[in-house]
This record gives structure tokens, C-alpha cells and sequence, in this order.
């Protein structure tokens, strides 16, 4: 029975374990027992070492490529060293400093900040930076004004808490005076602003079930405005990818066939949508090595993802996508200060705006 069966395996194992993986990630090279023996700071002989090195195989921990004597570590390996070999440390504080400085709470718009932070984690990464934007939904509504138009139709005007304009096209069965578009804005104002649309169309509900309420007291013609102006208009999310070229120098991801998936999932988005909505699902840091992920152009990479949200909301995910060779202790850190700043910018735009 193989000694590290379940991966509990004893503290010799685990630093050999470390050595190997840590020089690995350095120079992306099989490494030889005779390298780990110098490099583990163990007073072991090399014939230990490799009786060690074929358990540590057996588990599935590591690996021996038919070219070369030595191991890497496996997607399985990687998993075992990030959870309980990694050591991690804190930001540098230049690099804490240079986050600061690029990333402003006064961008133009939300998709601009974020797209601003996933352009950052690409340069200081050099991977692929990811990350999904909110929807506009998610933010309060701060006013809605009303513009008469041709054959019964409104413009509807909904200025959010982030400064996002969005108009809208509502048709409706007959015309609506100016004054009556003026009265219904008005009350809408006064009512829902501060509340976001899912809240707004569930008190509209209620109103319009309350045959007394202020809104019914409008016209019909009006009541159908106000429901039509919050209607779920079918926003989709999105996802922002920045630096995706970074990855072709990396040699692990060399493969033509490789890369095409890896773009065209770039490109589609689709399976980026659902990688960053499950993150949002479980806030904090999440990392998938390999398969984990669930994708298979995902399959030689790895994603290191954070929450970022607003006013104790989640927003969304800001991470990067990369060879499954990479200084995890460097990059978890530069995506988790990231996603932080992020926050505190949405935070501090909504409390100026």
C-alpha cells in the first residue's frame, strides 16, 4: 500500500515535495533526485530520495516524463502544494503602491474600472487578465426621466448610483402627455430612487395590486409606463479578457491546437461566463489547476480568481488565466489586492457620486 495514499504524507515527503515543486515552477524543468537531494537541505542519499520520489508517483503527485529522468509535479501535486505547502506572503509594497496609482475610483464609467484592474493583473502577471462585469442592474437606481416620442413611444432615461446612463424604448398602447410623463417621473423619483430594479418591479407588484395606491391614482396609461420601464430588458453579463497573447510564450501552452481552444473560449465567452459566475457564488479567492475548472480549453491552465463587490454586494470576478506553471505565492496576492482596490474604488465612486 503506497504510504501516501489520501495525501497525508509525512513532513520528509512534503519538504522534498516543496523543493521539487518550488524548483519546477522556477525553471519549468524535470527535476533529478541529485538536484532535490542539494536543494531539500536534507541529509539524505539520493537512493532515499528517489524511494520517496516513486511513492510520491504512485500517489499521483508527481510525474516522470519519458524524456527525462526526472519529475514534475502533477494538476493533483499542485492542488496538495497550494493548500498546505504554499507559503504566502504579503503584497510588495511597490507593487501595492503601483495598484494604488493605476487604479482611480474617478474612471469614466464601472466597465471602465474594471476593464482598467483586468488590464493591470495582465501586466503584472503576464497572463491573461479576466473579469466579469456587474450588471447594471446590480446598482441603485439614483433617477428616470421620461422623453416623449412618435407613435406612442417613450424614451426612457435611467441614470444609475455608478453614473451609468442607460435609455430605453418603451412602447405603449396610446400616447402620454408631457405633463403626465412629468408627474409619473416624479412620483418614481420620489419613491424608488435608492432601490435597484429587481426591488423596484417587486413594490411596483405590490402598488398595482393595491387598487388605492398613489400609482393607480395615475392614469393606465401611465401605470403601464412604470411597469414597462423596469421590465428585465434580457442584460446579459459579461466578461472582459485582457493580455490573452501573454499566454503564447509560454512553452507548456505552445500547442496550436491549445491555444486555438484557449482563444476561441476567449472569444465566445460563454464558458468564461459561467467560470467567473461560479466564483461570484463563493466569495474570496478561489484557484482551479488543470481540469478542476470544468472547461476543457481550460484544461493546461491556471485560473486564480477574487470577489469584488460594492456596498456589501458581489459584483463580480477579477482574476487571470495562465500556464498551471506559475509563482502561485506571487500571483494569489497581486489578484487578491487587486479585487480588493477594485471594491473600495466602486465604494468610493458611489460615495462621491
Amino acid at each position: 500500500m503506497n504510504p501516501f495514499q489520501g495525501h497525508d504524507i509525512d513532513a520528509r515527503a512534503r519538504q522534498l515535495l516543496r523543493s521539487l515543486i518550488a524548483q519546477y515552477l522556477s525553471d519549468g524543468e524535470p527535476v533529478g533526485s541529485r538536484t532535490l537531494a542539494r536543494s531539500s537541505g536534507l541529509e539524505v542519499s539520493p537512493a532515499t530520495i528517489r524511494n520517496i520520489m516513486a511513492d510520491l508517483e504512485e500517489a499521483g503527485l508527481v510525474a516522470s516524463p519519458h524524456t527525462s529522468a526526472g519529475r514534475i509535479p502533477t494538476p493533483r501535486g499542485l492542488r496538495l502544494f497550494v493548500d498546505s505547502l504554499l507559503e504566502l506572503k504579503p503584497l510588495a509594497r511597490e507593487d501595492m503602491a503601483f495598484l494604488q496609482r493605476e487604479l482611480p475610483p474617478h474612471q469614466t464609467s464601472t466597465r471602465d474600472l474594471v476593464g482598467n484592474a483586468s488590464n493591470l493583473l495582465s501586466a503584472m502577471t503576464r497572463f491573461a487578465g479576466v473579469v466579469s462585469v456587474p450588471r447594471q442592474a446590480d446598482f441603485p437606481l439614483r433617477h428616470i426621466d421620461f422623453v416623449g416620442l412618435p407613435d406612442a413611444r417613450v424614451l426612457v432615461i435611467l441614470v444609475f448610483s455608478d453614473n451609468q446612463v442607460q435609455n430605453r424604448v418603451v412602447q405603449l398602447t396610446k400616447p402620454i402627455e408631457a405633463g403626465e410623463l412629468e408627474q409619473t417621473a416624479n412620483y418614481l423619483n420620489s419613491q424608488f430612487a435608492g432601490f435597484r430594479l429587481a426591488d423596484i418591479r417587486a413594490h411596483l407588484l405590490i402598488e398595482l395590486r393595491e387598487a388605492g395606491s398613489q400609482l393607480n391614482s395615475l392614469l393606465a396609461s401611465t401605470v403601464e409606463l412604470a411597469s414597462a420601464s423596469f421590465a428585465s430588458d434580457g442584460e446579459g453579463d459579461d466578461v472582459l479578457v485582457s493580455g490573452q497573447t501573454n499566454l503564447m510564450g509560454y512553452s507548456e501552452l505552445a500547442d496550436i491546437e491549445r491555444l486555438r481552444d484557449l482563444f476561441d473560449a476567449f472569444q465566445q465567452k460563454r464558458d468564461m461566463l459561467q467560470l467567473m459566475e461560479m466564483c461570484v457564488k463563493a466569495p474570496g479567492v478561489r484557484l482551479f489547476i488543470g481540469e478542476e475548472s470544468g472547461f476543457s480549453a481550460l484544461d493546461g491552465c491556471s485560473v486564480v480568481t477574487a470577489t469584488y463587490g460594492a456596498g456589501g454586494r458581489m459584483l463580480g470576478a477579477i482574476g487571470v488565466i495562465g500556464p498551471t506553471r506559475m509563482a502561485y505565492e506571487r500571483v494569489i496576492p497581486v489578484v487578491q489586492a487587486t479585487a480588493g482596490l477594485l471594491s473600495d474604488a466602486l465604494n468610493r465612486a458611489a460615495a462621491t457620486s
